[in-house]
């Protein structure tokens, strides 16, 4: 008796898995310094030293000029020739133009948020709010502030403008933790702005959001813009 022979299908060819992205050095180095400047552990206007801040990272000055290249690109540095490089310092005209880009990709975001679950997003921000109204100390209730923002436009489910608003975001923390001496110690308007934009998405007014947004923005630039008494 003939047997026929058992023709085996080909195995099906699976995509290849993806290899794992490691972070290089320059960038591990642009994060480090972009958070030293975001906390204020580096002042805006200071100027950095190579050889300290190299030892200070424990790296070789290469990946670290590097590193510094991609915040200067950002325009979180600036270079000054025959002196080095500086932190900027977030001037009236600087602060009015990071404004301006934050008012228009946060108008988006909302906008983006009303289309689709706005009840939700509302709920989750106010949680946030939450935690800014009891919050014991100034720069807790400012990093709340950079979260709820940072909240608003990850809601919207757009990666590029969720990508625009982080090169924003180092500047608005700078402009934040400055904007906390603008407040009188129990003043509630900075909740109240923030609450208010909040419960507009609940009741489903794009209208009002949006307005609240130019409102809010515009009066973060009128206390960052406004002249300081002297200290004299």
């Amino acid at each position: 008796m003939v047997t026929k022979a058992v023709r085996r299908k080909p195995a099906a060819r699976r995509r290849p898995i993806d290899p794992l992205v490691q972070e290089s050095t320059p960038s591990m180095i642009a994060s480090r310094v972009r958070e030293a400047i975001a906390s204020g552990l580096i002042a805006p206007g200071s100027q950095l030293g190579e050889a300290n801040l190299a030892r200070e990272l424990g790296v070789s000055r290469g990946p670290l000029r590097e590193g510094l290249q991609r915040l200067t690109a950002e325009g979180l540095l600036i270079s000054i020739r025959n002196r080095g490089l500086f932190v900027i310092e977030m001037t009236p005209e600087r602060v009015r133009d990071m404004y301006l880009a934050r008012q228009a990709v946060e108008r988006a975001a909302a906008e983006q948020v009303h289309q689709g679950d706005p009840v939700s997003a509302g709920e989750a921000l106010l949680q946030v709010i939450d935690v800014m109204a009891s919050a014991r100390d100034r720069r807790a209730e400012s990093d709340a502030d950079v979260s709820f923002h940072e909240l608003l436009v990850s809601l919207a489910g757009s990666p590029r403008l969720t990508q625009m608003h982080e090169t924003l975001i180092t500047e608005t923390r700078l402009c934040i933790h400055a904007l906390s001496d603008s407040y009188r110690p129990g003043e509630a308007v900075r909740v109240e702005e923030h609450q208010s934009i909040a419960q507009s998405l609940v009741d489903r007014d794009p209208v009002l959001t949006d307005q609240l947004l130019v409102a809010h923005m515009n009066d973060a630039v009128r206390r960052l813009t406004a002249p300081r008494p002297s200290s004299s």
